[in-house]
């Protein structure tokens, strides 16, 4: 069983981030098509370079906080029990176990890029990341707290959307210059942490199915009939979710390009005018 706070903070980092490499990426590619190389992480610009590493921080810190307070706070310190794991806390333990993961990704990053002692190659970086997102993936997949009914449909979707993240970094690896993959990286970002925000809104918060209720920590459906509808319901949630960041995503492309678009930009698309014209 989780909670609300549970999947609305790590649903903040996940959107924040995933939304300023959605931009970020835009950005690039319309302002020069041809050197636009993937990247795991994108720096802040002007401030002086004060803000440039601060997704990375935002990152290793977010992490951070949160794994401290499943470990810590969660736990009431309670780490064993007659000399044995506490099974209590089980599910306390596994996220942060994940979200360490985090952590490490954060922390080799940004001693990568502001010292000489680890200096590692975007691609190696995107694999760190991939690492992070395949820890987050088996600990949904393989979850200690019994996640059946009702929640372990919604959670299901969220495995399903961390696979398209572990997918889409591991491409950036293979393709590092293909500016869809970046793209599709940033949107499977957001979409995990806008699913995080749906999911605590419609088990733990004011947006429970109708025929569907919390009871002694619990999730359960009156009927067969409310838990289908529930999932129905998640069904549309995610499709409203997809279809709402690609409108946002086109927008930002057009905002974009008329902004900053590049003039090989533009000679790409009279180009591909012309073709189409033929």
């Amino acid at each position: 069983m989780g909670s609300f706070k549970g999947h609305a903070l790590p649903g903040t980092l996940f959107l924040l981030v995933g939304v300023w490499h959605i931009w970020s990426s835009v950005v690039r590619y319309v302002s020069n098509p041809k050197t636009f190389r993937v990247r795991v992480w994108n720096p802040v610009p002007g401030f002086d370079g004060k803000l440039k590493y601060l997704e990375l921080y935002l990152i290793a810190i977010g992490a951070f906080i949160d794994m401290c307070i499943e470990l810590l706070f969660s736990t009431h310190l309670k780490f064993f029990v007659n000399g044995v794991l506490n099974p209590s806390h089980m599910n306390d333990f596994e996220h942060s176990g994940m979200l360490l993961m985090f952590f490490i990704f954060g922390l080799v990053a940004l001693l990568s890029e502001k010292t000489r002692f680890l200096p590692l190659p975007e691609g190696s970086l995107c694999l760190i990341a991939a690492t992070a997102f395949c820890a987050e993936y088996l600990l949904f997949y393989f979850h200690s707290t019994s996640h059946k009914g009702l929640e372990g449909y919604y959670h299901l979707l969220l495995v399903l959307l961390i696979g398209l993240c572990i997918v889409s970094t591991v491409t950036g690896t293979l393709l590092p210059t293909s500016f869809p993959v970046d793209l599709c990286s940033g949107i499977a970002i957001t979409l995990q942490g806008l699913w995080f925000y749906q999911t605590a809104f419609t088990l733990y918060g004011p947006m429970m199915p109708d025929g569907c209720h919390i009871k002694e920590s619990e999730i359960s459906c009156h009927s067969v009939d409310s838990e289908v509808r529930g999932e129905l319901l998640a069904n549309f949630q995610l499709f409203s979710l997809v279809l709402g960041v690609l409108v946002a995503v086109v927008g930002s492309y057009g905002f974009a390009a008329s902004r900053y678009g590049h003039s090989e930009l533009r000679s790409l698309n009279a180009v591909q005018d012309g073709l189409d014209h033929d």
